[in-house]
């Protein structure tokens, strides 16, 4: 998760691709529009350890508007792990 926010916070178009999972993976991501990303916070994670193929991870990404306010984006992101290494899924409703 962490990861992925950087690679959002820098515009990484290429890692973001890369760390989705084929099955839900978009052709392209456009970062165009892309806020200025302030700071992460983990809210809970669920499962997602050494002995898992799933986890959840819930939270708050805040960014910078472009008047100068402040904003959040709030999820709960679902992870799968092939071959050792975690994608991510989707984001839960």
């Amino acid at each position: 998760m962490r990861s992925r926010f950087e690679a959002f916070r820098s515009g990484d178009v290429e890692w973001l691709l890369a760390s989705w999972h084929l099955s839900t993976r978009p052709v392209s991501v456009d970062l165009g529009q892309n806020p200025d990303w302030q700071g992460l916070q983990i809210v809970d994670t669920v499962d997602g350890g050494p002995d898992d193929d799933i986890g959840i991870v819930e939270f708050r990404a805040s960014y910078s508007t472009p008047h100068g306010g402040l904003g959040v984006h709030h999820e709960r992101s679902r992870f799968i792990r092939e071959d050792g290494r975690w994608y991510y899924l989707d984001a839960m409703s």
